[in-house]
């Protein structure tokens, strides 16, 4: 899977989907809170295995599509961040 430059945060594209509807209804729907998906819109918390398929069922999409996006997003977070070298575990076959 190749990296998307800089992604947007799944909830970014998840109020473009929502359209009009506002978050009440929305959070109605899925069967959540609406501090949860406000979190979510608002790109404070990401999107776990079982909200994705929440969204899938409620916007038509594949299963992962959503699970994938917050993966690629954290990759890519993760992969600009500062770390320690790591070196590799020596480890006899």
């Amino acid at each position: 899977m190749t990296r998307m430059y800089n992604p947007p945060h799944p909830g970014k594209v998840l109020r473009d989907a929502l359209g009009d509807m506002d978050v009440t209804s929305a959070a109605k729907l899925l069967h959540i809170s609406r501090t949860t998906l406000s979190r979510i819109l608002n790109c404070s918390a990401g999107i776990s295995a079982d909200m994705s398929l929440r969204l899938s069922d409620a916007l038509g999409t594949h299963d992962s599509l959503w699970y994938e996006m917050q993966m690629g997003y954290d990759m890519w977070q993760a992969s600009h961040k500062k770390r320690p070298k790591i070196e590799r575990f020596n480890i006899a076959a």
